[in-house]
């Protein structure tokens, strides 16, 4: 497995999985814990937990202190980089196909 160190690969790697983009969803609503963002998911809490470092490490959730729990926080700047980028390329590449339809028409 290939190890990744851009920040934004760290973001892709990160939503690749279903499971940690349920985990994002439902951290739109709001902070969580552990034991709460495990409750819809048929897998253990120290499985949520690497998952959660997965998101951790991508900067894509932060962890609180709130006494003895450490409620889980969605950090939406990293997903509006990953979002400029999608956009900067999807324009990239819908210019290009208008070109490439427009030769293909004069041709």
């Amino acid at each position: 497995m290939a190890v990744v160190t851009d920040e934004l690969s760290l973001v892709f790697a990160a939503l690749a999985d279903p499971t940690r983009r349920a985990i994002l969803e439902r951290l739109t609503a709001g902070e969580a814990t552990v034991h709460q963002l495990a409750e819809p998911f048929a897998m253990t809490q120290q499985a949520i937990s690497k998952h959660l470092k997965v998101l951790e490490n991508a900067r894509l959730i932060s962890r609180t202190r709130a006494a003895q729990a450490r409620p889980c926080v969605l950090e939406g700047e990293r997903l509006a980089e990953a979002v400029d980028w999608i956009e900067r390329n999807r324009a990239l590449w819908a210019d290009r196909h208008d070109r490439l339809a427009s030769y293909l028409e004069e041709l």
